[in-house]
């Protein structure tokens, strides 16, 4: 690598010092850069992208987080919130990886040797090393994530094509710096085949990109409707009353949730098995803290705070803050019954959507499970057109003792005599969804869990009738989605983006080779040649006179 001038300045000496921690001053003789500090480097390049690309994923994945903490609490006996943990740590890895990465390339640019210190070499295989571990352990137990991954890439696809042309059009200097640096004939044809094909690749990214998004204006379906998951759970308890209202408060027309029959056979509203982290029964059951929902009656339910634990420990992050009265309404939630809550949401205007969560086998109505909450929405003499009936089980005896009950499915049926009317299935499955197709066999699709406004931007454009959500507040108040490109718009941004980059990349490369070619033959002058030969205050003083003929 040649030497630059000025390779001891005071600049490239900090850049030096905090790449490779030699505090020492530059030594006269400079070190070249050898081919493991090489490869070194090209892992530092490879961790920043590791790490940038996990920071992507961790943040597409905030939309399920909240699932992530059940698995924990079931597991640990522990709640608390991990985005913000996550998202930090995440975070500090890739502005690691960055800085350390610009130092390397500055230092390139300076003509300075790239010798990683020790400690940063230990640093950069343990980010590799924390990256690869959540990669496997999001394979073993979420693997429906990469699913939501590739539906991501719908919506900022766009975004990332303009980012990667950024990023690689940033790279032409370093890249035509390290062009001109090398002599031999074979690494240098190798690094321009490289680096043109990555930005070949990179600039023709948009023929493979798809979005809903990139759609005229007036093709815009209408926006989905809300269902509140569990209720409004950023707002309110899960699962109580004060949930059924809030839900109605910020807009949803149904609310979701879980039905459980207690050991003397009354339908209640619970989704865990273990009553632990939505109530306070280490302190009214301490004995009996890790028995099923099921096993306790109504009565020993009724002694039950279900409010308590959303003040001590807020399930979201960054939900909005309780004013003082519902504070004080929500310290005095109970368990409710289903049938109160049918009540309640019939005075309300609501739906309401359930699915079923059976007994151990050894309950009393393990076997008329189904029977018993049936009875239990006919005697609360409400409507039966506002309940969604979810559950497989025993679907043909419900239909014929309720025939005005909606009848919801959780799959799209193979069977051509039965025909639904009401899909609710996880929004990972919207490539499989022919929504249009659905809207003309008068199929309505609601997609759950929906949380962030990306995702719900995506939703709408595809067309979605409705999308279940623990932040009905937040998509409450979307009155558009985040973007909305028209095709002949993006196409116009894809071919400028393209273009600039191109004459930008051209322009680093001759200016380059100019900078190269006059430091050739600026070493190379005989005038410098003829003076070099003298040392300073001793060049001759006397007249060079010409002999005449």
């Amino acid at each position: 690598m040649a030497e630059s001038p000025g390779c001891c300045s005071v600049w490239a000496h900090c850049l030096h010092c905090m790449y490779s921690c030699h505090w020492k001053k530059c030594p006269k003789q400079k070190m070249q850069t050898s081919k493991c500090d090489c490869v070194w480097f090209g892992l530092l390049f490879l961790t920043f992208l590791l790490s940038l690309g996990w920071l992507y994923i961790g943040l597409v994945l905030l939309n399920d987080l909240h699932n992530f903490n059940e698995f924990l609490f079931r597991h640990w006996g522990l709640w608390m919130d991990w985005s913000l943990i996550a998202v930090l740590l995440i975070s500090l890895l890739v502005t690691y990886a960055s800085l350390l990465l610009l130092l390397g390339l500055l230092l390139q640019l300076c003509g300075q040797p790239l010798h990683l210190h020790s400690i940063h070499k230990v640093l950069l295989l343990l980010i590799m090393l924390l990256v690869v571990i959540g990669l496997v352990g999001l394979d073993i137990q979420w693997r429906q994530e990469w699913h939501s991954l590739r539906l991501s890439l719908q919506a900022t696809g766009p975004f990332l094509h303009i980012g990667a042309v950024a990023g690689i059009t940033f790279l032409a200097w370093p890249a035509a710096d390290t062009f001109y640096r090398i002599h031999p004939r074979g690494p240098k044809v190798l690094l321009l085949f490289l680096f043109f094909g990555v930005t070949l690749v990179i600039y023709l990214a948009p023929l493979f990109i798809s979005s809903p998004c990139i759609m005229e204006f007036r093709d815009l379906p209408p926006k989905p409707g809300l269902v509140g998951h569990r209720g409004a759970p950023m707002l309110a308890p899960e699962n109580t009353l004060m949930s059924l209202r809030k839900t109605a408060e910020c807009g949803a027309s149904v609310f979701e949730t879980d039905v459980m029959v207690s050991s003397d056979g009354v339908p209640f509203l619970m989704h865990d098995e273990r009553l632990s982290r939505t109530t306070n029964i280490a302190s009214v059951f301490p004995e009996r803290i890790s028995a099923h929902s099921s096993d306790f009656s109504w009565a020993e339910l009724q002694r039950l705070n279900a409010g308590d634990w959303f003040l001590e420990r807020n399930p979201f992050w960054g939900a909005k803050e309780l004013s003082g009265s519902d504070r004080k309404e929500a310290e005095n939630q109970t368990v409710p019954a289903l049938e109160d809550l049918l009540k309640e949401a019939a005075a309300l205007n609501l739906s309401i959507m359930f699915d079923l969560r059976r007994p151990p086998r050894n309950h009393t109505y393990y076997d008329t499970f189904v029977n018993q909450t049936l009875e239990a929405v006919l005697s609360a003499r409400v409507p039966q057109a506002m309940v969604l009936w979810l559950p497989d089980e025993d679907r043909a005896n419900v239909q014929q003792r309720a025939p005005r009950m909606r009848q919801i499915y959780g799959h799209q049926s193979g069977n051509r005599t039965e025909r639904p009317q009401f899909l609710n299935l996880p929004y990972q499955d919207l490539p499989l969804l022919n929504i249009k197709m659905l809207h003309q066999d008068n199929v309505s699709v609601n997609l759950f869990v929906v949380n962030k406004a990306w995702l719900f931007s995506l939703l709408w454009c595809a067309g979605v009738d409705s999308v279940t959500t623990n932040d009905c507040q937040l998509l409450q108040q979307m009155h558009h989605p985040l973007w909305l490109i028209p095709p002949q718009k993006y196409l116009m941004i894809w071919i400028i983006t393209n273009c600039v980059s191109i004459l930008l990349i051209l322009c680093i490369f001759l200016l380059r080779g100019r900078c190269a070619e006059r430091n050739r033959t600026g070493k190379n002058a005989p005038s410098l040649l003829i003076f070099s030969e003298f040392p300073l205050g001793s060049l001759p003083t006397r007249p060079i006179s010409s002999s005449l003929p």
